[in-house]
């Protein structure tokens, strides 16, 4: 029993950490884009490359879209409302004070949906996933101060923090009911539903922020479509087979790989702080691979 819990962990880390790795890819578009289209320009489009992915994947198996009916419907639409008003939220933070700030603001997320996992799906934790869990989020505090966060921090900044502390916890409500729709739904149903919502959601404030582009120059943005599709998958495959608390300390791994697309692609050289940083988040997330929940512990037991 304990091996067939490690194996389902291992590949519920594998799943997040290759969806993160992807979404690296899609958050770095904007600095990538060098400011010929706006952020939510780019989301906007992102979705429509996301949808059109999918209805082709649709046509290929020759399935009717009415197979991927969902009984909550409602649900995938809240959960697009709380992803679109986070990512908006942190857009606008990042906007307004220095990105690194807003960025380690934006991982409050894991600290958010872990006690979201424990009170609403009665998840348990032992000390070992505490210790854990404070391992990679130190991690991820040392990586983020060695990158230079709040460093300048003025009053200025305390509105636009507010509101990234606000769209950190939207995220981890969408996490959580990321973890509820895997269970109900197929993974193609979720991925459906929201990238249909998230083009519905983005198409009049990415109207607003829209910066006139030629065919040859949105198209980059649309073929991020199904890069996301991909990555989406990764992570509803991931929260499919784990509990918050063990992939929810996953997403820092972001950070291990943004800094090795700064490195790769923009020649931005890590410090100390960054291989430590790293270092302590891989260490964290190896520790809650390998270790068991209280659940499967309960389960060994039973089972003797």
């Amino acid at each position: 029993m304990h091996s067939n819990h490690f194996y389902k962990t291992i590949k519920a880390i594998a799943w997040v950490t290759g969806g993160t790795a992807l979404f690296s890819l899609i958050f770095a578009s904007g600095k990538f884009a060098d400011g010929s289209a706006s952020a939510l320009q780019i989301l906007f489009l992102r979705y429509i490359g996301g949808l059109a992915t999918l209805l082709l994947v649709v046509a290929v198996r020759r399935e009717r879209l009415s197979a991927y009916r969902s009984p909550k419907p409602y649900s995938h639409f809240t959960r697009a409302v709380f992803g679109a008003s986070g990512g908006g939220a942190l857009i606008y933070a990042s906007a307004n004070m220095p990105i690194m700030d807003a960025t380690a603001i934006g991982l409050l997320y894991v600290v958010f949906v872990i006690p979201l996992g424990v009170m609403v799906l009665k998840e348990r934790l032992s000390g070992q996933h505490v210790g854990a869990i404070a391992i990679c989020c130190a991690g991820a505090t040392i990586l983020m101060a060695s990158r230079g966060a709040f460093t300048e921090f003025h009053l200025v900044y305390v509105f636009p923090a507010c509101i990234a502390v606000i769209g950190a916890a939207l995220l981890a409500v969408e996490g959580l009911m990321i973890k509820v729709l895997s269970h109900s739904d197929r993974a193609m149903t979720v991925l459906l539903y929201v990238n249909t919502f998230g083009i519905l959601l983005m198409a009049v404030p990415a109207a607003i922020q829209w910066v006139p582009l030629t065919l040859e120059g949105a198209m980059p943005f649309v073929l991020l479509g199904p890069v996301a599709v991909t990555a989406q998958y990764c992570i509803v495959q991931g929260y499919r087979l784990a509990s918050l608390s063990i992939v929810g300390p996953v997403d820092y791994t972001w950070l291990i790989f943004a800094g090795l697309i700064g490195f790769v692609f923009f020649g931005e050289q890590p410090t100390l702080g960054v291989v430590a940083g790293a270092a302590m988040i891989t260490i964290g997330g190896i520790i809650l691979a390998v270790i068991k929940s209280p659940s499967s512990a309960r389960e060994d037991t039973s089972s003797v």
